[in-house]
C-alpha cells in the first residue's frame, strides 16, 4: 500500500510539473499545447494502470522514467533572454556606474522616474543619480497588497540625509501587452529585472494608478547594514545584466530575494512561510524586534499606510521635480512612529 501511494504522489507530482511545463513553455497554439498534454495525461496515467497489470513493471517504470528525463533535457535548453520587447517600465537594468571612495559616493544609471497617469499613459524617464552613502539613514519595506491580504509586493526603500529616496524593487520583466500569472511564474514564463526607483514614481504608481494598498514599515538596521543591503542591491543589479535569471513564483520572487539579500550581509533570518504570503510579512520583522518596539503590530500597519496620504498629496507650487520628490516622501511617512 504504501508502494502505491508513493508511486500515486509521485506520479501526481511529475503530472502536474510536466502538464505545467508543456502548456506554458509549449508551441503557441493552444490546440498543440493541449494536444501535448493531452499525450502527457494518457502516458502517466496508462503507465501506472499498466505497472499494476503486466508482469514486467520494470520495463514501464524504465521507459516512465527516461521520458520525464527527455522532458527535463528539453526544459534545460529553455534559457531567460535580455533582448525581448519589453513593456516600458521594466525596459531598463538599473547600472553601478561608479563608486567613489570606500564606499561612499555610488552613482547609478537608469534610476525610473516616471510620470504617471494611467497605466498607458506615462512620461517615461531613465535618469543618472548620484548617492552618497555616508548620508544613508533609513530603510523601509514597503507592501503593496494587490490580491488580498496574503499576497503583496515587497518593496525596500532606502533613504538619505538629504530628503532622497531610492526605492529597490524586484519585477517580473514583462513584455508589452503581457500580464501577470502566479501560475506561469513556476514555468519560466518571466525574466527578472530589478527596478531603482523615485518613491514618487514606483510607490505613487501603485497607489494612484493600480488602486494598491501599500504599507511602509521602517526597519531598524546599523548604518553599515543599511549600506552593506543597498550595495548588495547594485550588485544583482550588475550579476542580472551579465547572467538574465528566470522570475519563479516560489524560490525567486519579491519577497525571497530580499531575504537572499538579507542573508548574504549576514542577517540571520531563517526561512518562514510569510516569505511566500509576504502579505503576513511586518509579522515576521515584529518578531524579529526589526520594527518600532514601543509600537503593537497593528498601529503599525495603520500607521503604515500610505495609501490615502499618497492619493491626497499634491505638488507644492513652483517645486522642482527633485524637490516634489522630497516633499511625496516626507507626506505619506506623516504619523509613522520612530524607531525609538
Amino acid at each position: 500500500m504504501a508502494v502505491l501511494l508513493m508511486l500515486l504522489l509521485c506520479g501526481l507530482a511529475l503530472w502536474v510539473w510536466g502538464s505545467g511545463a508543456l502548456w506554458f513553455q509549449g508551441p503557441a497554439h493552444p490546440t498543440i499545447r493541449w494536444a501535448l498534454v493531452g499525450i502527457w495525461t494518457a502516458w502517466m496515467i496508462g503507465s501506472l494502470i499498466a505497472y499494476w497489470t503486466s508482469r514486467r513493471p520494470a520495463m514501464l517504470m524504465a521507459c516512465w522514467f527516461l521520458s520525464f528525463v527527455a522532458l527535463l533535457v528539453w526544459w534545460q535548453q529553455i534559457k531567460p533572454s535580455d533582448t525581448r520587447n519589453w513593456a516600458a517600465d521594466v525596459g531598463e537594468h538599473v547600472e553601478v556606474q561608479a563608486v567613489k571612495g570606500p564606499g561612499q559616493l555610488v552613482k547609478l544609471n537608469n534610476v525610473r522616474n516616471f510620470r504617471w497617469r494611467s497605466d498607458e499613459d506615462f512620461d517615461a524617464r531613465w535618469e543618472q543619480r548620484s548617492y552618497d552613502l555616508s548620508r544613508l539613514e533609513r530603510v523601509d519595506v514597503a507592501l503593496s497588497y494587490w490580491m488580498g491580504p496574503a499576497i503583496a509586493h515587497t518593496l525596500v526603500s532606502f533613504g538619505f540625509s538629504d530628503g532622497q529616496h531610492l526605492v529597490y524593487s524586484i519585477e517580473i520583466r514583462k513584455e508589452r501587452g503581457e500580464q501577470f500569472d502566479a501560475l506561469a511564474g513556476f514555468f519560466k514564463q518571466y525574466e527578472m529585472v530589478l527596478v531603482a526607483a523615485d518613491e514618487r514614481d514606483i510607490l505613487g504608481v501603485r497607489t494612484n494608478v493600480r488602486g494598491e494598498t501599500v504599507h511602509l514599515y521602517q526597519v531598524n538596521m546599523p548604518q553599515q547594514a543599511m549600506r552593506e543591503l543597498f550595495m548588495a542591491y547594485a550588485h544583482q543589479a550588475d550579476e542580472l545584466i551579465e547572467q538574465p535569471r528566470f522570475y519563479n513564483t516560489l524560490t525567486a520572487n519579491c519577497t525571497t530575494i530580499v531575504w537572499q539579500l538579507a542573508r548574504s550581509i549576514g542577517a540571520q533570518l531563517p526561512m518562514d512561510w510569510r516569505m511566500m504570503a509576504s502579505g503576513y510579512l511586518p509579522s515576521y520583522l515584529k518578531g524579529f524586534g526589526v520594527l518600532a518596539p514601543q509600537a503593537t503590530l497593528e498601529s503599525l500597519e495603520q500607521a503604515g499606510n500610505i495609501t490615502e496620504r499618497a492619493k491626497a498629496w499634491v505638488p507644492p507650487a513652483g517645486s522642482s521635480d527633485s524637490k516634489a520628490s522630497v516633499d511625496f516622501s516626507k507626506a505619506i511617512r506623516l504619523g509613522m512612529p520612530p524607531l525609538n
